[in-house]
């Protein structure tokens, strides 16, 4: 194999990769307090609160292009955290509503 073959090989490779990574699943995130967290919950999903979200999403969510649907009891407080990861950066974030309408969309059983 000769050189240009070689980077062109790699280049490819390299689009592959990006390409898989765009594709990332979406992440759910319970913005309800700890305690409506434990009363109900959807398994997988990850809690952080409304009042906390910014430095939290930093931290387990890095990547600001990631899709994130946020989810509460109404949609009020999706709706807060929401406009303030909007404001921190991130590009593909919505709200689902409440904890029911999440589990709706995702064709789960109540």
């Amino acid at each position: 194999m000769n050189w240009e073959n070689a980077i062109k090989t790699v280049l490819m490779l390299l689009a592959m990769t990006l390409s898989l990574l765009s594709y990332a699943e979406t992440v759910w995130v319970d913005v309800r307090s700890s305690a409506e967290h434990l009363v109900d919950n959807i398994k997988g999903d990850i809690r952080i609160s409304h009042t906390g979200i910014v430095l939290e999403a930093n931290k387990q969510i890095p990547d600001k292009s990631t899709e994130i649907r946020l989810y509460c009891r109404s949609g009020g407080r999706a709706g807060i955290a929401m406009s303030a990861l909007k404001k921190a950066g991130y590009t593909n974030v919505s709200n689902a509503g409440g904890i029911n309408d999440a589990r709706n969309e995702r064709g789960m059983i109540q």
